[in-house]
């Protein structure tokens, strides 16, 4: 049996009962059920705001069924939903877009970051060069960068690749001016020179904060990109997003703006698993080593 009885007349849960509520509290606890409640949560305060109470400055956006409708639908109003070959059109663009403006400020902001944490005196010409540009949103520069780029894609490109580089870069440099001078002074003392003191002292000890940088540079460039998209291009999220707004397609918005979100939520992930597993074999192969 599973209880008993004790002299008080009390029940006396039973140990396979007891184990099995522990294990569900524990699983309700985990990560993926935390997430599972976050958005049930969410879905449910939109739906309650905009179809049930029809609060003001909320009766008048688009539904929660409206938007899954729509979504899922084989013949979809607004003409995009998971069955249409557009919607996939848009996404594969704007990961496009992304990709190479990711992997510009990638392989331009990392080397200027460690340039710049590691000279004092490169630091003192650029870096108030780059803090001044720095605080200038995406859009200031779209006047700019439809004069210096022929065509509709390369402004895009250029301004989701501007507030990445800025990212990468600024993260980047930090991380070098993070490294403990014990360990500069401890690697001269043995004889290393700047070259071998860059590669093995300045390079692994900033690599926490640079995929730091890059997690929050493939975010920044996502934003940056709709801002981009909904100005110039064919396809692409954010030019679906603008798009519906144009022609009130208001649940092709949602789908837009969802869809950006689960995408970008992904790469960004990508982007730490990938740094995760290459600090893990930096630091076996140090062990390795020792």
């Amino acid at each position: 049996m599973s209880a008993s009885v004790d002299e008080s007349g009390a029940a006396n849960v039973g140990p396979a009962r007891r184990y099995s509520a522990e294990n569900l509290r524990r699983a309700l606890r985990t990560r993926p059920a935390l997430m599972l409640v976050g958005f049930a949560g969410t879905l449910a305060a939109w739906y309650i705001s905009v179809e049930l109470l029809k609060l003001p400055r909320f009766r008048e956006l688009p539904g929660l069924t409206a938007v899954v409708r729509e979504w899922i639908s084989t013949d979809p109003v607004y003409g995009v939903s998971l069955f249409t070959p557009e919607y996939y059109k848009h996404i594969a663009a704007s990961i496009v877009r992304v990709a190479i403006a990711f992997t510009l400020s990638t392989g331009l902001g990392v080397p200027l970051g460690l340039l710049l944490g590691w000279s004092k005196r490169l630091r003192e010409y650029i870096f108030p060069v780059f803090e001044t540009l720095r605080p200038i949103p995406a859009l200031a520069w779209v006047p700019l960068a439809i004069l210096m780029f022929r065509g509709t894609e390369t402004p895009v490109i250029f301004l989701t690749f501007l507030a990445s580089f800025y990212a990468t870069t600024l993260n980047t440099m930090l991380g070098v001016q993070s490294i403990d001078p014990t360990y500069i002074r401890a690697a001269q003392c043995l004889g290393a020179g700047d070259r071998q003191i860059f590669f093995h002292v300045i390079l692994p000890g900033s690599l926490k904060y640079i995929f730091s940088g890059l997690q929050l540079s493939i975010g920044v460039a996502w934003f940056s990109l709709v801002a981009a998209e909904m100005i110039s291009g064919e396809y692409g999220l954010g030019y679906l997003i603008n798009a519906g707004y144009t022609m009130t397609a208001y649940p092709t918005i949602i789908i837009g703006m969802v869809t950006l979100g689960v995408v970008g939520y992904a790469t960004s992930a990508l982007v730490g698993w990938i740094g995760k597993r290459l600090m893990a074999w930096r630091s076996d192969e140090m062990s390795d080593a020792n």
